[in-house]
């Protein structure tokens, strides 16, 4: 693979700016192809900046969920660019490996919370239906709006992940930033 499927837009105007912003000066491939829509673009930054820096969950709770839904989905872009930020959130080599299995849940390297979140990452990208169980598990350790911040990440990256696969956007270098 050598490029995504359509060409990148512009990197010019206020929605590329805003983006820009966001991420500390600089576009990713994925924010270039967004620009082709710039409501779209305006709507996902909004949504992907909450989610990525104004959310109460713990980062590893977050980079726990990223990276198992770019596993799901395949998306690699997405384990590239989130593999720096998830060892800097205390994920172990161990538990990036684990991550990259078809039973990750049921490996003995995760805290509990991290148990009952992976549970529900897995629900909900595989089958969309969130069993009562899975649920029940981690509302044992996250409060009504962390409950409401794990759907809308695990959401929002299996929207990530399919717009990457789709348009076959090729992983980056390495971490991008915002």
């Amino acid at each position: 693979m050598t490029g995504p499927r359509l060409p990148e837009a512009g990197e010019e105007g206020p929605t590329a700016e805003l983006i820009r912003e966001r991420r500390g000066g600089a576009l990713s491939a994925l924010d270039r192809l967004l620009l082709h829509s710039p409501p779209v673009a305006e709507g996902w930054n909004a949504l992907l900046g909450a989610l990525r820096s104004r959310t109460t969950l713990p980062a590893d709770l977050r980079e726990l969920v990223v990276l198992r839904v770019a596993v799901l989905n395949r998306a690699d872009f997405e384990w590239v660019s989130h593999e720096p930020i998830a060892r800097r959130a205390g994920l172990a080599d161990l538990q990036l490996r684990v991550l990259r299995t078809e039973r990750a849940g049921s490996e003995p390297v995760w805290s509990p919370v991290q148990a009952a979140v992976l549970a529900f990452t897995d629900a909900s990208t595989r089958a969309v239906v969130v069993p009562d169980d899975v649920f029940a598990a981690v509302r044992e350790h996250l409060d009504d709006r962390q409950v409401v911040e794990l759907t809308a990440l695990v959401g929002g990256y299996a929207m990530v992940s399919r717009f990457l696969v789709a348009l076959e956007v090729p992983p980056p270098e390495g971490e991008i930033t915002g």
